[in-house]
């Protein structure tokens, strides 16, 4: 059986609006073993961005994590023992992160889009996110796009950006924020097919939806239900 790449283990998250704490994350559980596709079904409003967010690095559990807040462990090792550098490094190489809306940024052309995260620290470095950027958008049929700006594009060109440039580092799990929510159901589809793709070249996929129909893409399901993960 795969070993266990990414865990949530009993995160808490609360909000605070005006005076008011509102919590979104209750004790939530999860485990993604290395090159499963996971999908995380849950209504809209039910913590599942803050659920991604938290797993890859980009926010922290309740108490600035460790035991009060929960832990989110990958390959075993906390988040919250890292080193700003070292935790520097897991954004950048350890996950990728695909938004529902793209997130482009609209003055840059598509492959200087898609090379961005290689030129963080802990990324490949401009020439090699370059050549490994231009490699992907070839892949994902946007070899001619390479010098359009974003407001060029369609949607489902968009998010094909957006993936190549989630996938630039060659990350180990691919954190997906409904990436077909914003797109018709056709080129959803093909969104999906993409993801099935990197999925079967050994791509750890972990993404939230509020649809079933999705959900049943992935190897396996579970449900975000009053800030905890349930079997789907």
């Amino acid at each position: 059986m795969n070993s266990v790449l990414l865990e949530a283990r009993d995160l808490h998250k609360t909000y605070r609006l005006g005076r008011v704490d509102v919590p979104v994350l209750r004790g939530c559980s999860l485990q993604a073993r290395r090159g499963e596709f996971l999908a995380v079904l849950g209504s809209s409003g039910s913590g599942k961005s803050t659920l991604l967010h938290v797993m890859g690095g980009l926010d922290r559990p309740d108490a600035g994590g460790g035991a009060g807040g929960g832990e989110v462990l990958h390959d075993g090792r906390a988040l919250s023992t890292l080193s700003s550098r070292a935790l520097d490094r897991y954004r950048a190489r350890t996950v990728g992160f695909v938004f529902q809306f793209y997130h482009l940024l609209p003055e840059l052309s598509v492959l200087e889009n898609a090379m961005l995260p290689g030129l963080v620290p802990g990324g490949l470095g401009k020439a090699a996110a370059r050549a490994r950027a231009a490699t992907l958008l070839d892949q994902f049929g946007l070899g001619h796009r390479l010098g359009h700006r974003p407001r060029e594009l369609s949607g489902g060109e968009r998010q094909r950006t957006a993936i190549a440039r989630a996938m630039v580092n060659d990350p180990e799990v691919l954190l997906a924020d409904e990436p077909t929510g914003n797109l018709d159901e056709h080129t959803g589809e093909d969104i999906l097919g993409l993801l099935s793709e990197a999925h079967a070249g050994g791509l750890t996929i972990v993404m939230v939806t509020h649809d079933q129909r999705i959900a049943d893409r992935a190897d396996r399901a579970v449900r975000l239900v009053d800030g905890r993960l349930d079997t789907a």
